[in-house]
C-alpha cells in the first residue's frame, strides 16, 4: 500500500508538469492559456506556437505517461514491490489533466494516455499512433481523430488477453470524449477548427 502511495504521488506530479506552458513562456514568451483553445495540450500547443514546439510538447506529454508506468518496473528490480503499472499511470493522467502546478487546468488526456500505453504496451502504441495519423490525415480533427484512437484502441485490447489493460484503455476513452465534450459540439456546428500542416 505504502509503495502505491510513492508511485501514485510520483506519477501525478509528474504528470502536473504543463509542458506547453513551460515551452511557451520558456521558448516563445507565450502563455498558450491566453490564446487558441487556451488549453494546456499538445493541440494548442500546435496552434499558438508552431509544429516544432508543438512536436516538443506532444513528445513531453507522452513521456510523462511512460516514465510513469517504468519508474515502478524499475523499482521492482531493486525492491520487493508489486503495483500495477497501468493504475500508476492513469495518475499520470489525472496529473495531467487537472495539474498541480497550472490550477488543475490541464490537457484533454491524449498524449499521456498514449504514454501509458508505450510503456506497457509498445506495439498497441504503434498500432494506435498510426490509427490516429491516418484519422488525423483523413479528417483534419485532432480532436476527432483522438476519440476515434481511442475507440480503436479499445477495440485491439480485447483481443490482447489482458483484462486490466482493456478496462484502462475502455476508462480513458471515456474519459478522452468527455474532455472533448465541447469540440464534439463545434464538430456538429462545422465550427471546429481542422488542422492544415497534414
Amino acid at each position: 500500500m505504502v509503495e502505491y502511495i510513492i508511485f501514485i504521488i510520483i506519477a501525478y506530479l509528474l504528470g502536473s508538469i504543463p509542458s506547453a506552458l513551460i515551452v511557451g513562456k520558456v521558448g516563445f514568451n507565450i502563455d498558450v492559456r491566453e490564446h487558441g483553445s487556451k488549453n494546456l495540450g499538445a493541440t494548442n500547443a500546435f496552434r499558438v506556437l508552431g509544429t516544432k514546439a508543438g512536436i516538443i510538447v506532444t513528445l513531453a506529454d507522452i513521456l510523462k505517461g511512460t516514465i510513469a508506468t517504468i519508474i515502478p518496473l524499475i523499482a521492482s528490480f531493486y525492491m520487493d514491490i508489486d503495483v500495477s503499472r497501468l493504475i500508476i499511470g492513469i495518475f499520470a493522467v489525472l496529473g495531467h489533466t487537472y495539474p498541480l502546478f497550472a490550477k488543475f487546468k490541464g490537457g484533454k488526456a491524449v498524449a499521456t494516455s498514449g504514454g501509458i500505453i508505450l510503456g506497457v504496451n509498445p506495439l498497441l502504441f504503434l498500432a494506435i499512433l498510426l490509427t490516429f495519423l491516418l484519422s488525423l490525415k483523413l479528417t483534419k480533427y485532432v480532436s476527432l481523430s483522438s476519440m476515434i484512437t481511442g475507440v480503436v484502441a479499445t477495440i485491439i485490447s480485447i483481443f490482447l488477453d489482458d483484462i486490466l489493460l482493456f478496462l484502462m484503455i475502455f476508462a480513458l476513452t471515456l474519459f478522452v470524449i468527455y474532455r472533448h465534450k465541447e469540440n464534439i459540439k463545434r464538430i456538429k456546428n462545422k465550427t471546429e477548427p481542422k488542422i492544415t500542416w497534414l
